[in-house]
């Protein structure tokens, strides 16, 4: 019995203990916890490229410039073909560069070849490196080749600081010089906007103020060279075809391509085809077509033989803070316009805009305004 006590009482305490034993551990709930995701890194950040001109004194830079026009208007019933081509050599003879890297250049036409044709009437040529008498029309070309057209300093983002025409020039759809660079770095893909402003006759001859702006984006960047993708945008609603035909010299757009170490432009093309209907008269109707092409001559690309001047060609395929500029319109004018004060996507010397009827002139050009 005592023994039976005994063997019960080791049993109840074997069972009393397992009844209050604390419960095994749940385990460690840092351990059991299901493991963090690794913190979300922060994206590399794209790489940026400084767009800076860059100029030293006694540098003379010669740019061949190529403009092709096609000008095809009906007014009354009547249609008229007008095209004209443009080779010149544009040259900046870099006079003196200061410490912030202002440049101060002489701008001046070398030489042009050019060829003006009207529909029923014969092809008028002027090249002022063989043709001793200048052709009637072409007088005021012949006077501004070979002579500094105008003084001009700029920064380093292509703005001009101050300019000094030495002779007299037609006006041109945008005073800068070249193409307009951002303030700061940029990436691939980014753009900077450079607004400005133009004047324009409106059909009832009232003046109105046209809102526009170039959109600049860095395409791509290979061997050291910028793509830049350059496109002309309208931003004030423009309803009037009067005005309209004043804008299709002025809305350009295209590629250039700026070595980035050097600090120049290499070349550039634009293109613009535009249709405008209405301009003179309900049944009047322009289709301008042109092409423009710049070149650095000593540019690794250039070819040694000169492009042949051929009839102008429609575009296979187919944006600076505000200041002055002028915006011609696309038809015809007097071939003293050939000379014309350069820009991002205008030639050194453009070529004539062709003569219309006179029953077709349009009214007088827009002109860009300094704020």
């Amino acid at each position: 019995m005592i023994k039976y006590l005994h063997r019960a009482g080791l049993a109840w305490l074997f069972v009393t203990a397992i009844a209050y034993a604390e419960p095994p551990a749940a385990g460690n709930p840092k351990a059991d916890a299901p493991p963090k995701p690794p913190e979300k890194q922060d994206a590399p950040k794209p790489k940026t490229y400084q767009l800076r001109y860059q100029f030293k004194p006694g540098e003379m830079l010669r740019w061949e410039v190529e403009h092709r026009a096609q000008i095809r208007t009906t007014v009354a019933g009547t249609t008229q073909t007008a095209e004209t081509t443009s080779v010149s050599v544009k040259v900046w003879k870099i006079n003196a560069v200061d410490p912030q890297g202002n440049a101060t250049f002489e701008h001046i036409v070398e030489c042009v070849d050019m060829r003006q044709k009207l529909t029923g009437r014969q092809e008028v040529r002027y090249n002022s490196r063989t043709d001793k008498e200048v052709p009637g029309g072409f007088q005021d070309v012949a006077k501004n080749v070979g002579v500094t057209l105008s003084e001009i300093t700029i920064d380093r983002q292509g703005k001009i600081i101050k300019r000094d025409d030495k002779r007299e020039q037609p006006a041109s759809p945008t005073t800068h010089m070249t193409v307009p660079l951002p303030d700061n770095p940029v990436a691939i893909g980014e753009h900077w906007l450079v607004p400005y402003d133009l004047t324009a006759t409106a059909k009832d001859g009232s003046t109105r103020v046209i809102k526009m702006r170039q959109q600049v984006t860095l395409e791509e960047v290979t061997g050291g060279v910028a793509t830049l993708d350059v496109e002309a945008q309208v931003l004030s609603p423009v309803r009037d075809p009067t005005v309209e035909a004043q804008l299709v010299q002025s809305e350009l757009n295209g590629k250039v391509r700026f070595d980035i170490a050097s600090g120049r432009v290499l070349s550039q093309k634009n293109n613009s085809d535009k249709h405008v209907v209405g301009y003179q008269g309900a049944t009047s109707s322009m289709h301008y077509v042109a092409q423009f092409a710049e070149k650095l001559l000593g540019d690794p690309e250039r070819t040694a033989a000169k492009p042949k001047i051929a009839g102008p060609q429609p575009p296979t395929s187919a944006k600076p803070a505000t200041t002055t500029a002028v915006a011609k319109p696309a038809t015809p004018a007097a071939p003293s316009a050939a000379v014309a004060k350069p820009a991002p996507s205008t030639a050194a010397v453009k070529p004539a805009t062709p003569s219309a009827p006179a029953k077709q002139a349009t009214k007088p050009s827009a002109r860009r305004r300094t704020k």
